[in-house]
């Protein structure tokens, strides 16, 4: 549908086009007055600054895109004639879209209002709308301003009615105020009241910190004061035994120099529990810190089987240990796990008055369990818990004891990243078991290539450090070899044997050299670092790497 503005007449004619056409294509009552008011102001000043003007309704259906009602007013430009902005402006604030475009000899303006949700047109439908504007007769100034008076007479009805919904929605919405204001009010006094008491109660718990605080501080002081005074005399107990044995001083039949060799041990184990006394205090303050390294599983175990053994002997008692399916090596702190191991079986010996203890060690992918079972008398149920709590001893038990040893030996176990539980049964005995992680360090790294360098026995022994630790494990005699691997595979670590020394190597591998004896003076040229091979270990090697890593990653050489 098409247009010409042509005279004042004009404006009125294309207004009531616009406003026809904005009901035929079902947009509703306040959208067809913003469409024949935006055509109304902009051809109002179009005409007024250039004369005639082309109008042209189009219905714009496009895929990508709402289909929408596209107005375009085309006019020719004159020159010293500044372009339109109050129209143009009162038509972008009453359509979606509203576009200046042209040449510099013909200027177009293009406006643009959605059609209502769901409004689709065929284009039979569409025909029939054109048929029925063509017959549509153009009105004079005066029907058109009857129609806008109607227009804004609708629109102030619509106006009082809004304002009415509003002083009514005002009026809800003041005694909806005095009843949030009323229930304000008691809630701030309920506040007020139960601050009143949050302080009191803080006040309470303040003091009682202050007591627990000089509490454990009394108890370290304590325990530092015994483990002082104990110390002295066992030493000098320790010290005489020693003395009896040594065979200058006299000699022992075999029952003497078992008894005093007893004594040595007993001795030695008091002193390892003074330490004890110690560790206990630094656990409980968050000081103590393992010293992970690599344990002999098996040494260890014999270690604990020959200090408790004359102990289950002397009661009666069978004490086995099962270690067929422990790992050979750990990664943990020896002195920690020995503690753990020793108060667990200890209890179980002073517990059972016949029967067995046994140790059982099970070993699994990322961790190492130790299961120590007996066949005493037995927890209540009432007490699996309290036997946790420090110098808590169960009611009714004669055995000798402070209560410190399950809490020491569960807290030790949290320190080395494990756990411990306990199940048991009056009559039938108790199960501790005790879950450690299994730290491989290597492995952590991320490794994908690892190349060894060197002969055959050093290889050997590096292999046996770096098995499992990475993806892809290589081997190579010499220098050569080794860059062909490199450049097959660029590795992530290198490790060079004694005399070994490879150049050309990728600069983001690591090159860790192992030499005979004590690592001293500057590495080979190509090498990060220079290790022993006498103190090397899974976990040097893995901070070592690790220390190059941010090395790097700072710039620094």
């Amino acid at each position: 549908m098409r247009l010409q503005l042509a005279d004042e007449e004009g404006v009125f004619a294309v207004r009531q086009a616009g406003r026809h056409v904005a009901a035929a294509l079902n947009y509703p009552h306040h959208d067809q007055v913003r469409v024949a008011t935006a055509l109304s102001e902009l051809g109002r000043e179009l005409y007024s600054s250039y004369g005639r003007v082309s109008v042209a309704f189009r219905l714009e259906r496009r895929v990508d895109s709402n289909p929408g009602l596209v107005i375009e007013l085309a006019f020719d430009r004159r020159p010293n004639v500044p372009a339109p902005r109050e129209g143009v402006a009162a038509a972008a604030r009453l359509m979606d879209l509203v576009e200046e475009d042209g040449t510099d000899r013909r200027g177009i303006i293009r406006t643009r209002k959605n059609l209502p949700s769901g409004s689709r047109f065929t284009d039979d439908e569409l025909d029939g709308l054109r048929l029925r504007l063509r017959e549509i007769n153009p009105v004079t100034a005066l029907e058109e301003l009857r129609a806008q008076n109607a227009d804004l007479l609708d629109s102030l009805e619509e106006s009082r009615c809004r304002g009415e919904e509003l002083q009514q929605l005002n009026a809800e919405l003041e005694q909806t105020n005095q009843g949030v204001m009323a229930l304000y009010s008691e809630l701030s006094e309920e506040l007020e009241k139960t601050n009143q008491g949050v302080v009191a109660l803080y006040a309470e718990l303040d003091e009682k910190t202050e007591q627990l605080r000089e509490a454990v501080e009394t108890k370290n002081r304590f325990w530092a004061s015994i483990s002082h005074e104990l110390r002295t005399p066992i030493n000098g107990i320790v010290g005489l035994a020693r003395l009896l044995l040594d065979p200058q001083n006299g000699s022992l039949d075999d029952e003497q120099q078992r008894q005093v060799s007893l004594v040595v041990d007993t001795g030695a184990a008091m002193l390892g529990m003074v330490d004890e006394l110690l560790d206990m205090a630094k656990a409980e303050q968050g000081r103590l810190v393992p010293r992970p390294g690599l344990v002999d599983t098996h040494s260890m175990l014999g270690q604990l089987t020959a200090l408790l053994a004359p102990i289950a002997k002397r009661d009666g008692l069978t004490l086995t240990v099962d270690a067929a399916d422990a790992p050979p090596v750990l990664l943990t702190d020896e002195v920690m796990l020995t503690r753990v191991l020793r108060n667990l079986l200890g209890n179980a010996l002073k517990f059972t008055d016949a029967g067995k203890v046994r140790l059982t060690v099970r070993s699994a992918p990322d961790k190492v369990t130790f299961i120590v079972a007996d066949t005493g008398r037995g927890i209540p149920p009432a007490d699996l818990e309290r036997v946790f709590d420090e110098f808590y001893q169960v009611p009714g038990v004669s055995a000798a004891g402070t209560g410190l040893g399950l809490p020491y030996a569960r807290r030790l176990a949290e320190i080395l990243g494990g756990d411990l539980s306990l199940e048991s049964a009056l009559g039938e005995g108790t199960t501790v078991t005790v879950r450690l992680p299994t730290h491989r360090p290597l492995a952590d790294l991320g490794l994908r290539h690892v190349l060894l360098v060197g002969g055959e026995t050093p290889r050997r022994a590096l292999r046996g450090l770096v098995e499992n630790a990475a993806d892809r494990v290589s081997e190579a005699p010499d220098a050569a070899a080794a860059l062909r691997l490199a450049a097959s595979a660029p590795p992530d670590l290198v490790l060079l044997g004694p005399g070994a020394d490879v150049t050309g190597l990728p600069p983001e591998a690591i090159v860790v050299a192992v030499a005979e004896g004590t690592a001293s003076g500057p590495p080979p040229p190509r090498a990060d670092a220079t290790l022993s091979r006498d103190h090397l270990d899974p976990v040097l090697l893995a901070e070592t790497v690790r220390q190059i890593r941010e090395r790097r990653t700072r710039g620094d050489r």
